[in-house]
């Protein structure tokens, strides 16, 4: 009882009890900011979560597009390969053509020409020659187009007006002289190439040598002539027979009978000299194969 009325004991109670007291608040303030800090480390920044998320959308569209661009070279790649395999047909199925064919471009140069127009034409190449220089003067015996009548010009200027003019396509038969000096009669076929746009690209000249039929025809026609001809003599000279035998039948006299029998001999002989002469030109003809 003492102890408790001492003021000395008293503080020191009160010192001890308000030590005790402020030991326990600091221990639990020092407990509730080690789970307060705990807690926030398990939390992401918000910052670090916000960079991260436009990092991973820039790494897909880059995958995105690098798929894109092996598609688009596989495209090519496929696209290129069927254009090979198409430029080879092209050149297969020109290369064995009995017609000549002739690409011309906007400018009159020759860009491509097939074996059978080289062979035509009588030139070993004439891919980058101008068309005035490959035909020359070369004249159009007759030619028809879709667009207008018959005209005779020369092959340059057809070529050169199909050029200009949007005509579906252009004919003409000319006259042409090869290097080696060869007449050749030629059948020219004139046709305008266009690109998707419109745009006039050249013209495809498909050539065929009619100079065989040329020469067939014109046979014909002179044989037409001839046996035209032929007739004519043959009615002449039955005419002249028929009348030497009327007056055969009807006359007495053996000077006269004799007279007529002459000249009935003569024409007969003139008449077998002609048509002996036109078999002969026909035989000719048919061993030579027209």
């Amino acid at each position: 009882m003492k102890l408790l009325a001492n003021p000395v004991f008293l503080r020191m109670a009160l010192v001890f009890i308000a030590g005790a007291f402020a030991f326990v608040l600091g221990t639990a303030l020092i407990r509730r900011m080690r789970r307060s800090l705990l807690a926030e480390e398990s939390i992401p920044p918000a910052g670090a979560s916000s960079e991260s998320l436009p990092l991973q959308t820039y790494h897909a569209v880059i995958q995105e597009l690098k798929q894109q661009k092996h598609e688009l070279e596989s495209q090519q790649r496929l696209e290129r390969r069927r254009s090979k395999t198409s430029e080879n047909i092209s050149a297969a199925v020109l290369s064995h053509l009995s017609s000549g064919v002739l690409f011309v471009d906007a400018t009159c140069l020759v860009r491509q020409a097939n074996p059978a127009a080289r062979q035509i034409l009588g030139f070993g190449s004439p891919v980058g020659m101008r068309l005035a220089d490959l035909f020359r003067d070369a004249k159009g015996i007759s030619g028809s187009s879709s667009a207008g009548p018959p005209s005779s010009v020369t092959l340059t200027a057809t070529v050169e007006a199909a050029l200009r003019e949007k005509i579906p396509y252009r004919r003409l038969e000319g006259s042409y002289f090869t290097p080696g000096g060869e007449q050749r009669i030629l059948d020219l076929t004139v046709t305008p190439v266009h690109a998707p746009s419109g745009e006039t690209l050249g013209v495809a000249c498909v050539i065929n040598d009619e100079s065989e039929l040329a020469y067939i025809r014109k046979e014909q026609e002179l044989r037409g002539e001839m046996s035209g001809e032929m007739a004519l003599e043959l009615r002449s000279s039955l005419v002249t027979i028929s009348d030497c035998a009327r007056q055969l039948q009807a006359g007495s006299d053996p000077a006269g009978t004799r007279r007529l029998a002459a000249d009935i001999a003569a024409e007969a002989e003139r008449l077998e000299h002609k048509i002996g002469g036109f078999l002969a030109g026909a035989n000719s003809a048919r061993a030579a194969g027209v």
